[in-house]
Formats: C-alpha cells, structure tokens, sequence
C-alpha cells in the first residue's frame, strides 16, 4: 500500500489537531506536497543543519518537528542566509516537513502531559481551561437491518465517548418515509413510488476531531444512496485543553532533592532555580519550552514550583516576589521527550492501519553550552 504523507498528516490531527494551536503560530505542512510518497520518516525537536544533514543521508521522505520552520511570513528566499540555505536543501531533496508545536503542546496525551508524567506528577489535569473542544450531537436514521453495522462504524471512528465510557449511543424504532426520484438508485424501493420503511433513530455524541471521520465511517457503513442525518454543535463542554499540566507529588520533598531527581529523569547538565533549596515543594505545574509568560496563571493557583525552560531575570524575580519556586530545565530539557513521544504514538498508528513506514529518531546536540 503506497502511504502519502496526507496519511501522516491525518494520523497526527488525530491526536494534535491544528484547532489547538495557538494564533501566533505556524503548525501544519512547512514546504513540500502532500500527496509525497513516504516510506521513511525523520522525527526531530528542530530542523537545524544536524537534522538536515541526517535526513539527507538516511534518504528520508519527509521530516516531522515540533518547532516550525516558519514562524514569520517571509519577503523573499535568499539562498544566502540559513533558512534560504535549508530551504533549497530540502526541495533540492524532495523533503516535506510538516511540525505540531503548541497544539501538540496543549493536546490530551500531548508534551506537557508527558512531561508531567515522566516527572512523577499525579492527579494531573490541565493548567487551565485554555480551550475546550466543541461536542456534536449525530442523529442518524438507520434500516432496522444495517442498525449494527452503522453503530460499529461510527463508535470505531471515534463517536461515543462520554467520560470514560466507550460506545454511547441511544436508539428508538419508527418508520420512515421517502419517494425516490428520478436519477436515483435505491436501495430500497422503486422510483417514483412512497416507500415506509422499519427504522430507526440512532443517537450519539461526537468530539469535534473525530467529526469529519465518523461521518465518512457513517457514509461507508449505511446502505441509503442519501443518508438522513442531523448534525447539532452543543452547549455541553467538552475536554479542556491548556498549553500545560498541573499535579502533585505523592510526598512533599525539598527542592533540591526534586531538582537533583528532575536532572536526572530529563538528562540535563544543570538547572537554574529560584527559590530556597531546603523549602519543600508537592504541588507541582509543568510548562515545556518557553512557559514563563504564563506564570500568572501558576501564581494564582495553589502551586509550590513551576518547571520551565528560558527563564528570563525579570521572570525570576516576579516569581520570586510571588513566593512562586522555579525551576529551569531548558527549552530543548523540557522538550526533547517530543521525539520518543511521536515515535510511541504513530507506530501502532501505523501498524493498525497497515502502512509500512520506518520512522527515525534524530536529535541535535543543545546549542546551548554551560561550563
């Protein structure tokens, strides 16, 4: 089966979708086609001249990256500079590169969720209510013979959740009425004669990232040339999504003991902290990369420590000021988990859809050298 990276595309809005992505930014496909044939895939926290050279030498046919290569809209490409250079490297290639950044960030089973996680957080939740994602209600109208096939079709793409339970849905018999006109093929019934038919009603609730393949599972599994179906957005609230997690520890500990353990599960060289290293900390908030700019919804919270990366002087000394522990683990510390992330997420998304795609790791040394 030849796998185009439209199909890597769609196997990560499955999980990332693009509507948590923040305005500023630029996630999505950065240069190349779509319809690019893939049968090798280079995952990386940045593209830089480390990863490039690694994908031209792996002859891979598309890279994934958390950050973007365009985060500004540009005036021209000069082959000049470093990005005109990356750029002609990469269509000179035949590369695509496609990057998840703050709605991999902010999504369920996203980078702040596994950094949360590996940091040994429990009772986790998000930050704050960022974003909550829409829920809809399908209504769908079934032959009593194809009820099963269109339920299984459409809680196997994903409809059906409320909370922790799978495979909701709701069902009442009834008859339905059509007239086929012409240029019609039904199947059921004849052209121009009023047809009843033994129906029913089938209910359930949709996220709105699973919309669009629950209705195409829908239109696969129904025998109706023209399927009568209502589609209704609701007022209930769906799941929260934040740019970051917040938790606890399952004992309080001093600062330095939880910093020297945070070194160690994330492999950094060194950390910076604010705060009196003997003072104990147990309500923990996790923010990957750049999360300082958000520390005044930590401050307000019941938080002892918030873990970061670029903390900036003046950063230091509001959280300071606010009683507000920090500590700094670097942009790329906090983030380089990203890679095993997506690795662990798409091979069994591939595997289960049959695509036969290799998928490599790369991941540039940190640019950034303390001594």
């Amino acid at each position: 089966m030849i796998v185009r990276a439209k199909d890597i595309i769609t196997l990560m809005e499955e999980e990332y979708s693009l509507h948590l992505a923040e305005s500023w930014d630029n996630s999505g496909l950065q240069i190349g086609s779509s319809d690019k044939k893939v049968g090798r895939i280079l995952i990386a926290l940045d593209l830089d001249s480390f990863v490039l050279k690694q994908a031209v030498e792996k002859q891979v046919d598309m890279i994934i990256t958390h950050h973007p290569l365009f985060f500004k809209p540009m005036k021209n490409i000069n082959y000049a500079s470093p990005l005109g250079r990356m750029i002609k490297a990469l269509v000179s290639a035949d590369i695509t590169v496609y990057s998840a950044h703050t709605n991999l960030d902010a999504a369920e089973r996203g980078l702040n969720q596994a950094l949360a996680e590996k940091l040994g957080l429990i009772d986790i939740e998000p930050l704050y209510p960022a974003s909550r994602e829409s829920l809809f209600k399908l209504v769908v109208y079934v032959p009593a013979t194809h009820l099963e096939d269109v339920r299984i079709a459409i809680c196997t793409a994903g409809a059906g959740y409320i909370g922790n339970y799978a495979d909701c849905s709701f069902r009442v018999r009834g008859t339905g009425t059509f007239r086929p006109g012409q240029d019609t093929n039904p199947f059921i019934g004849k052209t121009g004669q009023l047809e009843e038919v033994d129906e029913f009603r089938l209910e359930t609730i949709i996220y709105e990232r699973d919309l669009k393949q629950v209705l195409n599972s829908m239109h696969q599994a129904h025998p109706y040339e023209e399927v009568a179906y209502d589609l209704y957005r609701l007022e209930n609230e769906g799941r929260m999504f934040s740019p970051g997690r917040k938790g606890c520890l399952v004992q309080k500990i001093s600062l330095q003991d939880y910093a020297l353990r945070i070194k160690d599960l994330l492999g950094v060289k060194s950390l910076r902290i604010v705060g009196d290293l003997n003072s104990s900390v147990k309500n923990v908030a996790v923010i990957s990369g750049s999360g300082a700019s958000l520390m005044n919804r930590v401050i307000t919270q019941n938080i002892d420590l918030l873990v970061t990366g670029d903390l900036k002087y003046h950063e230091a000394k509001d959280a300071e000021a606010a009683g507000l522990k920090v500590i700094d683990a670097g942009h790329q510390g906090t983030e380089a988990m990203v890679v095993p992330l997506l690795i662990d997420y798409l091979n069994p998304k591939l595997a289960s859809r049959n695509l036969q795609v290799e998928l490599i790791s790369c991941t540039s040394p940190d640019c950034i050298k303390n001594i």
